[in-house]
């Protein structure tokens, strides 16, 4: 049994030339879309846990570093 990418390619290399552009177009969108999710889950990140790396604690743990 072929797994999805197997199944993807073959469907693509089965489409008219005019289709190309479009599909990768859609691919270079969803990859740019994966990339903007992961930018934004690390400033949430960020945003939660600065209350933490601000502590004087926090500097003086490091200080020495």
């Amino acid at each position: 049994m072929m797994d999805r990418k197997e199944t993807l390619i073959r469907e693509v290399e089965d489409l008219p030339t005019a289709f190309l552009q479009e599909v990768l177009d859609f691919v270079q969108f969803l990859k740019a879309k994966a990339t903007q999710e992961h930018l934004e889950t690390a400033f949430l990140s960020e945003f939660a846990l600065r209350k933490d790396w601000l502590k004087p604690e926090e500097d003086e743990a490091w200080q020495g570093l």
